[in-house]
């Protein structure tokens, strides 16, 4: 059973950046696509960035330019560089397998809080 932990939040102004971290426990992690998701308060969660088995990645235009999602496949570790934060930026962020709303999604984690101040 995979099991996802997410660190490297926190508080930040506008226009600065962090790395969020995710760590991977269970069996697959290289064959598997991954995402970054983030939810904030009254809001369904989204997905930010994916990343697949072979490195390609994807974003929305909200993050497009600011955010880079990679992975190491050797520590089951999947990152996602933040920069340019915007306010609008401010949820919680969560991993898990890419596109999981369509194919299931592993437990998710508790997330990692990031606030970015204006």
């Amino acid at each position: 059973q995979v099991q996802l932990e997410e660190s490297g939040g926190g508080l930040v102004q506008a226009g600065g950046s962090l790395r969020l971290s995710c760590a991977v426990s269970g069996r697959l992690f290289s064959i598997n696509d991954w995402g970054w998701y983030r939810q904030a308060p009254g809001k369904q969660r989204e997905l930010v960035a994916t990343i697949t088995s072979g490195g390609s990645t994807n974003y929305p235009d909200s993050v497009e330019g600011r955010f880079t999602i990679s992975r190491e496949n050797a520590k089951s570790m999947v990152y996602l560089q933040m920069n340019s934060l915007k306010p609008e930026d401010t949820a919680v962020y969560y991993c898990n397998t890419a596109y999981c709303s369509r194919y299931g999604c592993s437990s998710w984690g508790q997330g990692t809080q990031v606030t970015v101040s204006s």
